[in-house]
């Protein structure tokens, strides 16, 4: 199956912006209206990112049925990439918390639909308005483990934090058993050899509690903004 933003970005032929480029513009900024107007009053929400892969009944989607229940007993929404796994978890948790249960979807060549914990749900073409959805109606981020998806969210936001695109704005990953190897390499190489600052490991903070990992954030503390001028994403 060809995706739109397959067909966007692998044409390379000359003069095909002429004919065809214009037109997908319109398709994006429908999609930006659409989200916008769905979203624009949901109130507080976080949004919970993990893998797609994660089984139903591993720890891992028990951590995210969890993270969900506590987000909507708070009164907050939780948004999630609509999928299964532990994005699935997520939103069965705050239906299970009687809060609001949002699904923000993306045309997959292997993922079909929205599951079925989602109360309010928009499907995507483009990863990048859908991306601008999960930072701009989220007060933060909880990240359950997961693949390459769930690090390019997570990359992204602490790239945003970093150059100041969003402010106070807490990161919070679940489990220090799978996120700790990652961490030892940013600190041993990244940081080592001079490519990221030791600063920069305070754009997130690592749990092992669901508890823990809703309260730092709604409540914790949110890393202030650089304002040394050290705000390169390199």
């Amino acid at each position: 199956m060809e995706m739109s933003d397959q067909r966007l970005l692998d044409t390379k032929g000359p003069g095909h912006f002429i004919h065809t480029d214009p037109w997908r513009v319109m398709r994006i900024q429908s999609e930006f209206v659409e989200g916008f107007g769905a979203l624009s009053d949901l109130g507080q929400a976080v949004s919970v990112f993990g893998s797609a892969r994660t089984k139903p009944g591993s720890a891992y989607y028990d951590m995210g049925v969890e993270v969900g229940r506590k987000l909507a007993e708070a009164g907050v929404a939780v948004i999630t990439g609509g999928g299964p796994g532990s994005m699935e978890a997520a939103n069965r948790g705050a239906v299970e918390g009687n809060g609001v249960s949002v699904g923000l979807g993306i045309e997959l060549p292997f993922e079909q639909g929205l599951n079925q914990w989602v109360d309010l749900g928009i499907n995507f073409r483009y990863f990048f308005a859908r991306k601008t959805m999960f930072v701009k109606y989220a007060q933060g981020f909880i990240v359950l483990p997961g693949g390459l998806g769930t690090l390019d969210e997570l990359f992204e936001a602490m790239v945003l934090v970093q150059t100041q695109k969003v402010t106070s704005f807490p990161i919070v990953l679940l489990g220090a058993a799978f996120w700790g190897p990652m961490i030892e390499w940013i600190t041993g190489t990244l940081v080592a050899e001079g490519m990221v600052s030791a600063k920069d490991l305070d754009l997130i903070q690592v749990v092992d509690s669901p508890e823990e990992a809703v309260n730092l954030v709604l409540h914790g503390h949110v890393r202030a903004p650089s304002t040394n001028g050290d705000q390169r994403p390199e």
